[in-house]
């Protein structure tokens, strides 16, 4: 069944190539499929291409995360906080503020 998905977002990809929705189907899609080079390969070519598609920041974080690289996944909250900041989009910019706080050791409670 996976595959079939995947079969089909590429099939997609083919005729809408730069359709950010399609690029972060398959980012999540080989996210799940644990293949981290591909979904870094969608991800990265989101934040590159599509800067302004704000979920991209959150997914791509916690998977630098899960691949050890916390530094990087700091710099990406800090990436998409931006971006959600200049979109306007709070409820985003909160979920990667939260992120972003874990990742960085800020989130922490007053004993």
């Amino acid at each position: 069944m996976q595959n079939t998905r995947l079969n089909k977002l590429l099939t997609f990809l083919a005729t809408e190539p730069n359709d950010p929705f399609i690029l972060y189907a398959l980012a999540t899609e080989y996210n799940s499929l644990n293949d981290t080079a591909e979904a870094f390969h969608y991800y990265l070519k989101l934040v590159a291409e599509h800067p302004d598609y704000v979920g991209t920041y959150y997914h791509l974080g916690k998977l630098y995360q899960k691949e050890g690289q916390p530094d990087k996944a700091v710099e990406i909250y800090q990436l998409g906080m931006q971006s959600a900041r200049k979109k306007g989009d709070r409820h985003a910019f909160s979920e990667l503020q939260g992120a972003y706080n874990l990742a960085a050791g800020l989130d922490y409670e007053d004993d």
